[in-house]
């Protein structure tokens, strides 16, 4: 049974990063009518709001879709489990609350592919007009935004270090990676308010609940898109066991990530046309790039015993743990207040390289993965990651079932290049740990071990032991017709088709260089200020 159609002007599909931006900016207009369609629950779960909660929340079927990968043969057939947000604020309701926007060429390079209006020099003023800087506004960052980004409020001797030992191997110090240059080490900044994670759910969705013309529906499952000819007139979707439809009469929006957004568009019929045909699908638009040109960021974690204390020996100690509980509970400060990583380093892999180009993540405990508990022994971590890889993946649905997860497939270190970073990251890992610093701290390399050093042995442990850091986008990349891997053009229209548009991490041409939840924050602004020009 199909319940009345609801009409609305605009629909958008995920209240993610991008989807609650998108919802405020265009329900700020009192004239029009918008509907918001999350599949996931209300950000009820108190651990969504504590920083350090996304031990909780990671893999926890309430809020995270709980995707798992192909058996990669990169990964020598590993399969990995990749988080994402299934609910109120999406992935910013989970992700590990780091504030990074990437390098200015990434936008540069995003406009000379034949993407006008997406130089750095373009999105900019979105970055800054997102955000509510701690530090106060200035040439590159914006206060009095609904984004919160905030200082890191734990410091430990160990992680200042760590810093210096960055620093005497070369690598210059960096207080904000998200100013005049990237390049550097420093601490994080977060998208936190007073020790709180400032979600987009809790930064742009909050403030607009009251609207009467935004509707909010949660637990509704999108199914497919309303199609008249060539033109996107709403959405179909599950809410309460019953079929819904809601109409748009200006533009459906999705928002629904590098995995939702091109399993909709391919169970729609929009995609390659022969997986569409073969699932017996009808063939609605032939765009064979929906789905294809998947990239995500592959981190190599390595853990340093050491002689000084770390959040492992806190966190093992029942009184410790509980003092971090009442300080958190008083203050807003310590452990619980403590972001997925706490420095970030910007560097190049070796001599040569014109830009940095990869990224390390320290945490001043250690684990064999998030969620399992830390180790019993002292020690730190500190992960590389490729911030451009080359290898690219896909995802495509495995039936006309739209509640059956897609083939995922990363094909990481697919590619020579992929593996010599690989390779050359870990180096660097060991060149900062060997300074003088760090290495009178240091009792041993427990992650991977003393045991491993070719390059051979270094490529095979990354293959082995290598998980991602939870960024895939560009599988539905923004490019201009000439491109036939292009889904979206540079207004984030969908090519051959009207009344749809894409924006979130999916769009991305390339994968920016550093963590992906501010740059979707930003595709969210920019998106709404061109639906808006566009019906002005």
């Amino acid at each position: 049974m199909i319940e009345e159609k609801e009409s609305y002007d605009y629909i958008v599909v995920g209240a993610g990063s991008a989807g609650c931006v998108i919802a405020n900016r265009l329900s700020e207009d009192p004239e029009v009518r918008v509907l918001l369609l999350e599949a996931g629950a209300k950000d009820w779960n108190p651990w969504i709001h504590i920083p350090v909660g996304y031990f909780k929340t990671m893999h926890n079927p309430a809020v995270d879709w709980c995707y798992i990968t192909d058996p990669d043969p990169g990964l020598n057939g590993r399969q990995l489990k990749w988080p994402r947000g299934k609910v109120l604020g999406g992935s910013s309701s989970l992700n590990g609350l780091l504030y990074v926007r990437g390098q200015p060429e990434d936008y540069d390079l995003w406009d000379a592919a034949g993407n006008p209006g997406w130089s750095f020099e373009d999105v900019l003023p979105y970055f800054k007009r997102s955000e509510d800087q701690e530090r106060g506004a200035d040439d590159y960052h914006g206060s009095g935004g609904p984004l919160s980004v905030s200082n890191i409020r734990l410091r430990r001797k160990i992680t200042d270090a760590f810093i210096q030992a960055a620093i005497e191997s070369g690598i210059p110090p960096n207080d904000d990676v998200n100013g005049p240059t990237q390049e550097g080490v420093g601490y994080f900044q977060l998208t936190a308010r007073k020790g709180w994670r400032c979600s987009t759910a809790t930064g742009y969705l909050k403030p607009a609940r009251s609207r009467p013309n935004l509707t909010i529906i949660t637990s509704a499952q999108v199914s497919r898109l309303l199609l008249e000819r060539n033109r996107v007139t709403g959405v179909e979707y599950l809410h309460k066991r019953q079929i819904q439809h809601a109409v748009s009469s200006r533009e459906t929006i999705l928002s629904t990530g590098a995995i939702g957004s091109p399993q909709i568009l391919q169970i729609s019929g929009i995609g390659p046309g022969s997986l569409i045909q073969k699932l017996g699908l009808d063939s609605v638009v032939d765009l064979p790039g929906v789905g294809k040109n998947l990239q995500d960021h592959l981190q190599i974690r390595a853990v340093y015993k050491c002689r000084q204390p770390t959040l492992n020996d806190e966190i093992s100690n029942p009184l410790r743990k509980m003092l971090i509980g009442l300080e958190y509970m008083a203050f807003r400060t310590g452990p619980m207040a403590m972001a997925a990583s706490q420095v970030a380093i910007f560097t190049r892999s070796r001599d040569g390289v014109e830009r940095p180009d990869i990224q390390f993540h320290y945490q001043p405990l250690s684990s064999d993965s998030p969620g399992e508990g830390t180790h019993d022994f002292s020690a730190f971590t500190s992960s590389v990651c490729q911030l451009r890889p080359s290898s690219k993946g896909e995802v495509n649905i495995n039936s006309a079932d739209p509640y059956e997860y897609p083939s995922i497939q990363p094909n990481y270190l697919s590619t020579d290049l992929d593996c010599q970073i690989a390779i050359d990251g870990m180096k660097v890992s060991r060149r900062i740990a060997g300074m003088p610093a760090l290495k009178p701290l240091i009792t041993g390399e427990h992650d991977p071990g003393e045991h491993i050093q070719t390059d051979e042995q270094l490529l095979e442990h990354a293959r082995n032991t290598a998980t991602t850091i939870y960024h895939p986008a560009c599988t539905c990349k923004m490019g201009p017709d000439s491109d036939p891997q292009a889904v979206v053009d540079t207004r984030l229209r969908v090519h051959g088709i009207e009344g749809l548009r894409i924006a979130d991490a999916s769009i991305m041409p390339n994968i920016v260089s550093g963590n992906t939840n501010a740059p979707t924050i930003m595709i969210g602004e920019k998106c709404a200020d061109m639906v808006k020009q566009d019906w002005a």
